[in-house]
């Protein structure tokens, strides 16, 4: 399969990101490739491989959940640029 610099357009206007007709032909072979690349991932007989979310089999990958003590307030707003005697001040983002 090959990409049309229309694809490739519709792709970059999702992106948000504005392309130059010299960047347009370049990504459309670029983006080329890479499609063609995993269209040879579909030759591949996978009728006996078990699905799986990771490459590597994982345990645990998480820290041990456990209680330990935390900083006290004035310790936590020590550096930050505004605040208060009690909390962190920070703008307004839904209005008053």
């Amino acid at each position: 399969m090959s990409l049309s610099q229309d694809d490739v357009k519709k792709v970059s206007l999702l992106s948000r990101l504005l392309l130059t007709e010299e960047e347009l032909t370049t990504m459309t072979e670029q983006m080329s490739d890479i499609v063609g690349y995993v269209e040879q991932l579909n030759e591949l007989d996978t009728t006996d491989v078990e699905p799986m979310a990771h490459a590597v089999e994982q345990f645990n990958v998480f820290a041990a959940d456990e209680r330990a003590p935390s900083l006290s307030r004035d310790e936590a707003l020590a550096n930050a640029p505004k605040r208060d005697d009690e909390c962190f001040r920070v703008p307004a983002v839904l209005g008053e």
